[in-house]
């Protein structure tokens, strides 16, 4: 009878532990994909540099880059800090080359198009 009560506690506990793990984020639906493909920057700048540059990754799930708009994929990414996804975008991160290809971007417009990306929309200035 002890050994079916320690063997019943256990698998409470790993239950219990398996329902705490963290749960892998949901792959971006059909309307994600649409939206990420709709949005562009507002500032005609901003704009082409984001289609030149950006738009072929950040709309496309094969490229596992984190779709713009999609908040979820983008908030681990802005949990390490502004700065440090700036670094990454201007350096090459992962499968991201350097400047994301932009070769004219300036680290304020890498930031500028990572708001945008993230959010969906363009910082207020």
């Amino acid at each position: 009878m002890r050994i079916v009560s320690r063997l019943f506690l256990s698998m409470l506990l790993l239950t219990g532990l398996a329902a705490c793990k963290e749960e892998a984020p949901q792959p971006p639906s059909a309307s994600d994909i649409q939206r990420a493909e709709s949005l562009r920057p507002i500032s005609t700048e901003l704009h082409a540099r984001y289609e030149r540059s950006c738009l072929a990754c950040h709309t496309s799930i094969d490229a596992k880059a984190p779709l713009t708009g999609d908040i979820a994929q983008w908030k681990p990414r802005l949990d390490k800090g502004m700065d440090v996804l700036v670094k990454h975008a201007m350096e090459g991160f992962n499968a991201m080359p350097p400047k994301g290809l932009c070769a004219d971007c300036s680290e304020a417009d890498m930031r500028a198009l990572i708001v945008f990306m993230s959010q969906g929309k363009e910082e207020r200035k």
